[in-house]
């Protein structure tokens, strides 16, 4: 059988399509060559797991790997030191039988000796005596021992973990300073800061104490996947089914798409290889282009994944979370970076936003689109009134399969008018993005998509790239401030309209001037033809 894209569990060289991550993991054993303590915090489904099986295999020839998850921990074992420990210990020795049990002398016997206490369920077993026995096998490895800890998050709002992290990082301490044999490197693998673990524990409980991670070195290696790395990934694929793609090209799309978020790289892959073109196992042509790709995108906001609900759950979770998110997207409203900002921290831990020169921007297209799909149909629910007229009007606005984007925009510029035009300019600041975004989705909802380009939110404007059946339309919406600006943001959009090789661009200015003279008009500039409309 031969290889496929893989979206649950971890990648495997063998069996899956997967980038390259060599240098991902040259920079990570670097730091434990170093002896650094250290978490790897990132997003759900970023590739912690991938790349923890690529270290391992990457660190067994120099290193006694003990590689532990700490979803098999119950949430029983948790209870006190006692029951912590044991469970612990257990976990332990099935890695070191696993993987080391004949291999070492010294660790064999240690290994029947640990089996031996486990067996006891001592009751005064604690954190103390089980740290006694770690050092042990610390000391006697012929190897330095490197420990490494995926889903650490199942317990890092109990006490006793704090505690567990506490011992840790004492005997790091004490290994540079009295020379005691402690772990060559720890690694915590989670979606939290292991550092900041306020941060986990909801409002309603008590505040526990910080967590005493303090000795833990940044850790700042890039787990997205790059355009080169993807690209190689599917020239591999290409190579294997000749489906006539440009590995390029296609790499190019999926990395504009998803930054890198490895996840959804091997979603839309995955999409484009079994979804896309299913009617004819023998030939993929038509899936793995732009067409295509532009499907799966369709077809993986439409969906529901492990991935999204946990997304959307966040900002159930956290209200403060979901409303800056809102002001990022509906309000054009420029967000300043700033790491010590407990929300903006919580939105770039779970992956939504990203630090961009300092501004702080969605993480990815498709991750945008799904916050704005999901904002938006809550919006739907309430029956606003500029949704109920586009649900009335949307089946005149198609000709010939493709959209009549100059009549969308005359119809939403009569029907906003009539609803909302005596509202004042914060209604129109905040709101008409919003507004004409949920008048577009019923048109587009099922066979288009659309997103906002992430280069001109701090510009005082918005650029909204609608695809519809592989056509692009790009209209510009802004807050009108006058005629000199009107002009700047036409020759704007003239310039943007080259980078997308398109001929027609379109505006969308909300006016709050009294005398201000609504409608659509159309202008030719550069050769480029803009249709303006003004509400």
């Amino acid at each position: 059988m031969g290889k496929i894209f893989n979206v649950t569990g971890p990648c495997i060289p063998q069996k899956h399509y997967m980038a390259d991550i060599t240098e991902c993991i040259r920079q990570i054993r670097k730091m434990i060559d170093a002896g650094a303590y250290f978490t790897i915090n990132r997003a759900r489904q970023y590739g912690k797991t991938t790349t923890l099986a690529a270290l391992d295999k990457a660190l067994e020839e120099d290193y006694l790997v003990i590689w532990l998850d700490f979803q098999s921990l119950g949430s029983a074992s948790y209870q006190n030191e006692n029951t912590f420990s044991l469970a612990f210990l257990q976990v332990f020795i099935r890695e070191l039988k696993r993987r080391h049990g004949n291999e070492m002398p010294g660790i064999r016997e240690l290994t029947a000796k640990l089996q031996e206490i486990l067996n006891e369920k001592d009751p005064a077993f604690d954190l103390m005596k089980l740290f006694e026995q770690l050092l042990e096998v610390c000391g006697n490895s012929a190897r330095p021992v490197v420990l490494m800890i995926d889903e650490v998050d199942s317990a890092s709002n109990n006490q006793v973990f704090l505690d567990f992290l506490a011992q840790l990082r004492n005997y790091y301490l004490e290994r540079d300073t009295k020379g005691t044999a402690a772990f060559q490197s720890v690694i915590l693998a989670g979606v939290h800061d292991i550092k900041n673990l306020k941060r986990k524990i909801r409002p309603e409980e008590d505040h526990k104490i910080n967590s005493p991670w303090n000795i833990a070195a940044d850790f700042e290696v890039d787990m997205s996947l790059s355009r080169d790395g993807i690209e190689g990934m599917l020239t591999e694929y290409e190579s294997d089914h000749q489906t006539g793609m440009n590995p390029s090209k296609m790499a190019g799309l999926l990395h504009d798409y998803t930054s890198g978020y490895p996840y959804l790289v091997s979603r839309l892959c995955k999409l484009m290889d079994e979804k896309i073109d299913a009617r004819d196992e023998h030939t993929k042509k038509s899936a793995w282009t732009r067409e295509g790709f532009l499907e799966a995108v369709r077809i993986l906001l439409m969906e529901t994944n492990t991935l999204f609900d946990s997304l959307i759950g966040k900002l159930a979770d956290y209200p403060e979370l979901e409303q800056m998110l809102k002001e990022l997207l509906f309000f054009g409203k420029p967000i300043t970076y700033n790491p010590t900002n407990q929300v903006i921290g919580l939105a770039v831990m779970f992956g939504f936003v990203k630090n961009a020169a300092g501004k702080v921007i969605p993480e990815n297209r498709i991750f945008d689109t799904l916050l704005y799909n999901y904002f938006l149909s809550l919006d739907e629910m309430k029956s606003l009134d500029i949704y109920t007229a586009s649900l009335l009007d949307k089946n005149i606005f198609i000709h010939e399969g493709h959209l009549n984007m100059k009549k969308i925009l005359e119809k939403f510029v009569l029907h906003f008018h009539d609803l909302y035009g005596n509202r004042k300019e914060t209604f129109l600041e905040e709101e008409g993005r919003r507004y004409f975004l949920l008048y577009l989705r019923p048109i587009i909802n099922g066979i288009g998509n659309y997103y906002i380009e992430a280069r001109t939110r701090s510009l005082g404007r918005t650029d909204i790239i609608v695809d519809y059946r592989g056509k692009q339309y790009v209209i510009e919406t802004k807050i009108w401030r006058g005629n000199e600006y009107n002009s700047r943001g036409e020759n704007q959009i003239i310039d943007y309209l080259d980078d997308y090789n398109l001929q027609t661009g379109y505006m969308l200015s909300f006016n709050f001037n009294q005398k201000k003279q609504i409608g659509v008009q159309e202008i030719v500039i550069n050769g480029k033809r803009l249709i303006e409309a003004v509400v």
